[in-house]
C-alpha cells in the first residue's frame, strides 16, 4: 500500500466517522421521520455530536505525544484541549461528563474511568479510530493503545468494544476485507463478556436472515437494552450492519443513519470501517464539505480542525514509526 493510498483510506475513515454521525443523528430526529420518512441526504443543518469532536480529541492528541501515547500524555490533553476551555459542552455522554468530574477532583485512570457513571456505553469506541489509523497493519497495537485511551472515561465493556473499534480500523486502513475487518474486532474481545455474547447473538441473527432487511427487527428488539447507548448493544449493531451491507459506504449509510437508537455512534462506526475501505471516493464530495470541519458543539476547540488534514497528520505519525524496510 502506497503513502497516499494510506492517507485516502485515512481520510475515509475519518471524514466517514463524522458523515456517520451527522447522518445518524438527523436520522433519529422525529422532525426529518416525519417529513422524509428516510434519511437519504445530509442536510443543510447536519453537524457533528461528541462522536466526532471527541474522535478529534483523540487525534489531536496523538498528533501532540508523536503517536507515542501515555496515560500522561492522554491526562495533559483532556486538561488542555476540555477543562481548561471550559469543559464539555452541549450532547456529551454520561461517563465523558463523569470522566471530566473526576479528572477536576485529581481521580486519575484507570479510576477515572472506573468509578464512574454508563462506563459500559459506546463513548469510547466511538471516538477510538484515529488510534486505528496510526497503527494500520498492527491490530494488537492499535488495541493496545485503544485501551490507554480508552480508560480515562470506561472499563470492561466499554474498554473491550473501543479495543475492537481500533483493532478493525487498524486492518480497514491496511487493505482488509471486510471478513478481515470483524475478525480483527473479535480477537480482542474477551469471549466471557457482555459484548461478545451480544455480537455472537446479533451475528446469528445475521446469519439466519441473510440480508439486513431480514435482520433488522431482530437486531432492535433482541439486543435492545434500557439505555441505548451500551456498549454491549450499539457495537453489536454497528457491526451487523457493516457484515450485512458488506462495507458498502452509501448501504451502510442509509441502514446505520436510520437505525434509531444510538445511531450517531452507529452510523459512526460504519462510516469509519466503510470509508476506511473506499477512501474519500465513495463519499459525495458535498457531505465531506458539510461535515469536514466540526461543529464545536461538544467540544469547543474541535470547531479549529480540519478532518482531512487531520487524517493526514495520523498518516505521517503511521509512517514516521515506520523502518524503510516496512517493519
Amino acid at each position: 500500500m502506497t503513502n497516499s493510498d494510506l492517507q485516502d483510506r485515512a481520510a475515509g475513515c475519518l471524514v466517514g466517522l463524522a458523515v456517520g454521525d451527522a447522518y445518524g443523528d438527523l436520522g433519529r430526529r422525529d422532525a426529518y421521520r416525519q417529513r422524509y420518512g428516510i434519511i437519504t441526504n445530509l442536510y443543510d443543518d447536519a453537524r457533528s455530536t461528541d462522536d466526532t469532536e471527541f474522535a478529534m480529541l483523540t487525534a489531536q492528541t496523538l498528533i501532540d505525544c508523536g503517536g507515542d501515547l501515555t496515560t500522561e500524555h492522554l491526562i495533559a490533553s483532556w486538561h488542555k484541549y476540555i477543562i481548561s476551555e471550559g469543559g464539555v459542552a452541549e450532547r456529551g455522554g454520561k461517563p465523558l461528563y463523569g470522566a471530566v468530574a473526576n479528572l477536576e477532583r485529581g481521580i486519575l485512570p484507570p479510576f477515572s474511568g472506573k468509578d464512574n457513571v454508563q462506563n459500559n456505553d459506546d463513548g469510547a469506541a466511538m471516538r477510538i479510530a484515529p488510534i486505528g489509523i496510526i497503527c494500520a497493519g498492527e491490530p494488537a497495537r492499535a488495541a493496545a493503545l485503544a485501551q490507554i485511551e480508552s480508560e480515562i472515561s470506561h472499563a470492561a465493556d466499554g474498554i473491550w468494544a473501543a479495543q475492537a473499534v481500533a483493532a478493525s480500523v487498524a486492518v480497514a486502513v491496511d487493505g482488509g476485507s471486510p471478513d478481515d475487518i470483524i475478525e480483527a474486532g473479535l480477537d480482542v474481545i474477551p469471549h466471557d463478556s457482555w459484548l461478545s455474547r451480544a455480537i455472537q447473538r446479533a451475528f446469528a441473527i445475521c446469519d439466519a436472515a441473510g440480508t439486513i432487511e431480514g435482520a433488522w427487527e431482530g437486531l432492535h428488539t433482541q439486543l435492545w437494552t434500557p439505555v441505548h447507548s451500551m456498549a454491549a448493544e450499539a457495537i453489536p449493531q454497528a457491526y451487523s450492519i457493516f457484515k450485512l451491507t458488506g462495507g458498502d459506504f452509501r448501504r451502510g449509510m442509509f441502514w446505520a443513519g436510520n437505525f434509531g437508537r444510538d445511531a450517531d455512534t452507529i452510523g459512526a462506526v460504519v462510516g469509519a470501517l466503510s470509508g476506511a475501505i473506499h477512501g474519500l471516493a465513495a463519499i459525495p464530495p458535498e457531505w465531506v464539505e458539510k461535515v469536514r470541519r466540526p461543529a464545536g458543539v461538544c467540544l469547543r476547540f474541535a470547531a479549529r480542525m480540519d478532518i482531512i488534514e487531520t487524517a493526514h497528520q495520523l498518516t505521517r505519525l503511521r509512517d514516521a514509526r515506520r523502518a524503510p524496510d516496512g517493519t
